[in-house]
Parts: C-alpha cells; sequence; structure tokens
C-alpha cells in the first residue's frame, strides 16, 4: 500500500475505532467517527465536480473540522492547502486564485470576508461552512455538520490516491506574497521521520499497516493515551505537520476552544486531559506560560507533560531555564526547519538543564554550505547557508523562479536552502544567525537580526524583542531595538547597548530604541515588515517632538 495519510491513518482507524482521534473542549471524535466523517466530507467533495489533485482550501481556526478536511481531501485524492484565516480581501482572493482553489471549507465567522471575494473566484466549485454559535451558514455555502454527521464507509475516488499526492503549504507574506511549498506526501511523511518518535521510542514505519499495528499495541498495553495539542495554528506548519505524526502513532489531537491564547486555560486543559505534548512556536507562546507559571507557583505541576516542541523562531535559554525551574520532568523540543526545509537542525533540553541559544545540532541530512556551494568545515568560522537533502519538496506552485532559488544542487545532490544563515562550530554543531532576508547592512557589515535579538532578551526585565534596520544617511542602516518589557523602570537605549556590546560586536548594538509591544503573526513569528514600518514612525513622531 502506497504511502499516503488516508491509507496510513484508514489503518489507525481500523485498528483501534473506539479510541479518541480529535479532542476539542468536551467535543470527543473517536478514530471511527474522524474516519467516517471524512468519508462523507470526500464524498460530497468530488460530486462537487473536483477531479484529481484538485485544491482545497481550509479557511479555518483550530478544531476537529481542520484535520477533517485534509483527512477528506487525502481519502479523494486531492491537495489540501492552509489560509491565514487573518488575510484581507486582496490576499484571500490572491491566495486562492494562485492555489487555484476549487473548493474551500471555511468557519462561519468568515462569511463575510468570504462573501466578499468569491464572485471573483469563478474556479471555486463548492463553499463549505462551518456553523458556529452566532454565525450560521450563508445561503451560497454547503452546511459543513450536515454533510459529516451521518458519516460514510470508506470512500476512494475513481483515480485512486498516490505517494504522489500533494499537500500544499502557503508559507510567507511578510516578505511579499505567500508562496505554495509542493510536498508529495510520501516525501512529507518520510522527511517528518517516516512515524518515528524519539521520545516515545518509536521507530520508522516500515509498511502502512505498521501504523495500525502500533496503534493496536498502544491501545492494548497499559500506557495512557498519547495527546498532542498544537497550541501553534494547524495553518502553519508547525502544528500542523507534528500533528500528523501524533495521529500516525496511534495518539489523539486535542485543539484549544478559545481563539485567543490563555496560557491558564492551556494548563488546566493539560491536566483535565492527560495532555503530554504541546506544540508551540518560540516566545510568542513559551514567553506568557512562563509568566503564567511564575505567578502562580505550584497551581500546576503537569504530571503527564513529557514534551514542548517548538519550531519556527528561535527560543531563548532563559526562558527555557525558566520552564525547567516548574517542569523539570519535561524535554523541551526545539527544532530548526521550515515549511520547506524538515530536519534542518534541532536543540533538546530537559532535567533542569537548558541549551544554549541558537545551539542547534545538525539533521542527519543537513548540512552548511557558502553561496557557490562549498561546505563550511567545522571551526572555520565561516557563515554560510543551512541546507537539508533527502526528502524535500518538489518546489513552488506555479512559481519556478523561487524554485531554482531555494532548491539547489550541491555536490551533486539536491538540497532545500531556505535562507537561514549560520556557522559551524568545531564540535560540528551550528550557531544559528538567522534569515538572510532580513540582514541589515550598516556601514558594509551585516547583521542578522535574530542574533541581536537573542541578546536583548537576555537583559531583566526584557519580554520581547525584534531588531530592524531603519534608514541612515551616512551608514545606510542603523540598528532599531523594537522592546517589550515587564517592571515598573523601562530599559534605557545605553543600558541596552552596553548590555549587548558585552555579548556581541560592537557594530551590533542597537542605535535607536523603541519601546513598544512586539508584533507576532499568529504563528508567532515576527512581522518584520509591520515592526519597521512601526519603528519608523515611533521615531520620526519623537524627532518632530
Amino acid at each position: 500500500m502506497v504511502w499516503n495519510y488516508a491509507n496510513l491513518w484508514e489503518s489507525v482507524a481500523s485498528a483501534t475505532p473506539d479510541r479518541p482521534a480529535l479532542i476539542h473542549g468536551d467535543r470527543s471524535l473517536s478514530w471511527s467517527s474522524f474516519d467516517r466523517r471524512a468519508n462523507a466530507l470526500a464524498a460530497h467533495l468530488v460530486a462537487a465536480g473536483l477531479t484529481r489533485q484538485s485544491k482545497v482550501a481550509a479557511y479555518l481556526y483550530n478544531g476537529p473540522e481542520y484535520l477533517e478536511t485534509y483527512y477528506a481531501a487525502f481519502k479523494a485524492g486531492l491537495a489540501p492547502f492552509n489560509t491565514n484565516y487573518r488575510y484581507g480581501g486582496d490576499e484571500l482572493t490572491y491566495l486562492f486564485d494562485n492555489a487555484d482553489a476549487e473548493a474551500v471549507v471555511f468557519h462561519a465567522s468568515f462569511a463575510e470576508m468570504a462573501d466578499k471575494v468569491r464572485g471573483r473566484l469563478p474556479k471555486v466549485k463548492t463553499w463549505v461552512a462551518v456553523a458556529e454559535p452566532g454565525h450560521p451558514v450563508p445561503a451560497w455555502a454547503a452546511d459543513y455538520d450536515a454533510i459529516v454527521a451521518p458519516g460514510a464507509d470508506r470512500f476512494e475516488a475513481p483515480w485512486g490516491r498516490s505517494a504522489d499526492d500533494l499537500l500544499i503549504m502557503y508559507t510567507g507574506g511578510t516578505t511579499g506574497m505567500p508562496k505554495g511549498v509542493m510536498w508529495r506526501q510520501e516525501d512529507l511523511f518520510k522527511g517528518l521521520g517516516g512515524g518515528a518518535n524519539l521520545l516515545l521510542g518509536l521507530p520508522p514505519l516500515e509498511t502502512v499497516e505498521e501504523a495500525g499495528n502500533r496503534a493496536a499495541a498502544n491501545a492494548a498495553s497499559d500506557a495512557p493515551l498519547n495527546i498532542t495539542i498544537p497550541v501553534a495554528p494547524l495553518m502553519h506548519a508547525t502544528g500542523q505537520f507534528i500533528s500528523f505524526g501524533a495521529l500516525i502513532s496511534g495518539g489523539a489531537v486535542a485543539t484549544l476552544v478559545p481563539r485567543r491564547f490563555d496560557p491558564a486555560h492551556l494548563f488546566d486543559e493539560v491536566d483535565r486531559l492527560g495532555v503530554s505534548g504541546l506544540i508551540i512556536v518560540g516566545p510568542a507562546f513559551a514567553a506568557p506560560m512562563l509568566e503564567t507559571l511564575d505567578a502562580h507557583p505550584g497551581r500546576w505541576t503537569l504530571p503527564s507533560l513529557r514534551r514542548i516542541v517548538s519550531s519556527g523562531a528561535m527560543w531563548g535559554a532563559e526562558n527555557k531555564q525558566g520552564l525547567l525551574k516548574h517542569l523539570p520532568h519535561i524535554m523541551l523540543m526545539d527544532s530548526l526547519g521550515s515549511s520547506e526545509a524538515l530536519g534542518l537542525a534541532a536543540s533538546t533540553s530537559g532535567g533542569g538543564a537548558a541549551a544554549g541559544t541558537a545551539k542547534f545540532a545538525t539533521g542527519p541530512n543537513a548540512a552548511v554550505f557558502t553561496e557557490d556551494g562549498v561546505r563550511v568545515q567545522p571551526g572555520s568560522g565561516v557563515r554560510g547557508l543551512v541546507a537539508v537533502g533527502g526528502h524535500t519538496p518538489i518546489g513552488y506552485y506555479k512559481d519556478e523562479e523561487k524554485s531554482a532559488k531555494t532548491f539547489r544542487t550541491f555536490e551533486g545532490t539536491r538540497w532545500s536552502v531556505p535562507g537561514d544563515w549560520a556557522t559551524v562550530e568545531a564540535d560540528g554543531s551550528i550557531t544559528l544567525l538567522g534569515r538572510g532576508s532580513q540582514v541589515i547592512n550598516t556601514g558594509g557589515e551585516k547583521v542578522f537580526p535574530e542574533e541581536v535579538e537573542e541578546a536583548l532578551k537576555r537583559f531583566a526585565g526584557v519580554r520581547d524583542a525584534a531588531v530592524v534596520g531603519v534608514p541612515d544617511p551616512r551608514f545606510g542602516e542603523r540598528i532599531c531595538a523594537v522592546v517589550d518589557f515587564t517592571g515598573d523602570k523601562a530599559p534605557s537605549l545605553a543600558e541596552l547597548a552596553t548590555h549587548v556590546k558585552g555579548l556581541l560586536a560592537d557594530y551590533k548594538a542597537p542605535r535607536e530604541l523603541v519601546l513598544a509591544p512586539v508584533v507576532r503573526a499568529p504563528n508567532g513569528k515576527l512581522d518584520y515588515k509591520a515592526i519597521r514600518e512601526e519603528a519608523i514612525a515611533a521615531l520620526s513622531a519623537t524627532a518632530s517632538v
């Protein structure tokens, strides 16, 4: 049987039909219900006129419907893709048009926005709405619950399924329009470890049927159900891909009901459900989690929690140390990767000891190369681009130019090179410098924002920090720090600059300071474009005064 997520999950559903698969507040859907509901939705999509590899948009908040929509698309040989629910009308129109969307599954609270754009999207054959309190299904859309509630027996489209069937992950938007990363399902599965889970002691799967056998063995044992909460949005790779892995292992995915992140509610859910794993994106989630634990010492011990996995943004060592003081029994996993490059490097902390910020052990298929394709030698001090080989995407959807820039051939091998710069230490580990697209050029010196941000976060009272380049008539750009702080006394520019100079080269110290909340996207990543615009406006206002 081919490596296709529908086949994998059907194998688990057959082996453990009564075990929970999806949990959302008081709702719990068994594997059998998950499977039958996805069958019904798959049949609806094909009946609406979708054909092999037609594109299906998931315009949804976190919830069972998100994973059901993907499962249905996989069953029908369709290609699902994510939608950033914060997009406005023009951005949505661009996304759905660029993706050639033929079906859109959306929460009814987005109906007003969807109604504004649907007239510009003639390729869409069916709009399917998930009703919400106060937001009924609009007359022009199909009712999701009416479709899936009856369930259906196993569905497979006339064209069948293939390991070549695509999942498209749209990424970007802060430095240009989003790009659709095309993952073959087999490459995605194997790029994510092939069903392996080191923390649970699970090796890669050798056959699709083995997923069901593993789930059945877990169900028959006395081990508690492995429940994972994607705190990060499922519309981004971090939450989505790691959730796929949790399901393959026969576990359950629980989603949070509140749509604003509430650490106290999260910890209550971990205790209530016996959650074993959390998926976050760096400081956007970790910082308020630590602040909540600090404010309520001893309220949560979270004995079931075994791991917190982060990817997509660097996670500061001080924050890790703080979490481990409260929860010394857990493992903190910091993964360096992106939508188009899985397994670049990783850092693991546990037992009360946190790994250093930006220090990573490279993955088995990863290396660092100079821009002209020369492998960087350990201890050389040479900066290079982190690359990963092995199972990689086939490119960006309808963008050959961008594909050629990201997917390169070095040493006769195809590599995914997303743009992260690093140095290779003498022991073979790497020190991440940051994404080249955000580099600041000040007087001919290149400064990576992430490196300075992590230094700033080590100053007492700094809650979060972002670093951008602002115009300078002499040096081209000068470094501006945007800092969010806690406590009664705000740090001064001189104090922060002195602190940074004690850790990094003098030219990397900030020359400007803006005290303000740090803007992050829903996935926890910094919105550098918005931050730079706000910093320039704030500095201009101060200068005029």
